[in-house]
């Protein structure tokens, strides 16, 4: 009698310990990817291989290319112009880009005062963009590091301030073109 009252209590203590492991694998489903998806956006991928494009930034408003003129940016450069050769890393998971000049290896970068500047070093918060895909299918780049701050030029091609640009604005919108 002993014998088969301990046996069920094991039985008991065995089933009551899966029940618990099935509950645990039902709590760790119910985790919301979208979260996991945010989080790898935010996250700098230092282990996966970086994706490299070449291209042109046409400006919307200058109708000119963006060109980085070592630590000097415009929209000022013709289809063509070897100082408007971009190369385009992928910096992340998501859609996190860093924008380097082929012909003079500075990096686009925002500073905290929101100017557009060139940097020899685009490992800094400052270099990274967030591309943005926007309804009209033009492009708009929005730093990674001041959000709501776009990279963005006047008409005569000069740029303008992070803190003084929105989305909606055409001073924002770019095009990407094959070299």
């Amino acid at each position: 009698m002993y014998s088969l009252l301990s046996a069920c209590t094991c039985l008991c203590l065995h089933f009551l310990l899966l029940c618990f492991q099935v509950q645990m694998f039902v709590a760790e489903e119910n985790v919301d990817f979208r979260i996991h998806v945010e989080n790898q956006t935010r996250a700098r991928d230092d282990v996966s291989r970086k994706q490299l494009r070449l291209y042109q930034l046409y400006s919307r408003t200058s109708g000119k290319h963006i060109q980085v003129l070592g630590r000097r940016i415009s929209a000022k450069g013709e289809d063509g112009d070897k100082y408007a050769q971009l190369l385009v890393e992928t910096d992340t998971f998501g859609s996190q880009v860093r924008i380097k000049g082929k012909e003079t290896d500075f990096y686009l970068c925002m500073n905290r005062k929101g100017k557009l500047v060139g940097k020899p070093d685009g490992t800094s918060k400052e270099c990274v963009f967030i591309e943005k895909v926007l309804e009209n299918n033009y492009t708009a780049l929005m730093s990674a590091k001041y959000s709501g701050w776009y990279v963005g030029f006047t008409k005569k091609g000069r740029p303008r301030k992070g803190p003084k640009t929105r989305e909606n604005q055409q001073d924002v919108h770019f095009m990407k073109r094959k070299n």
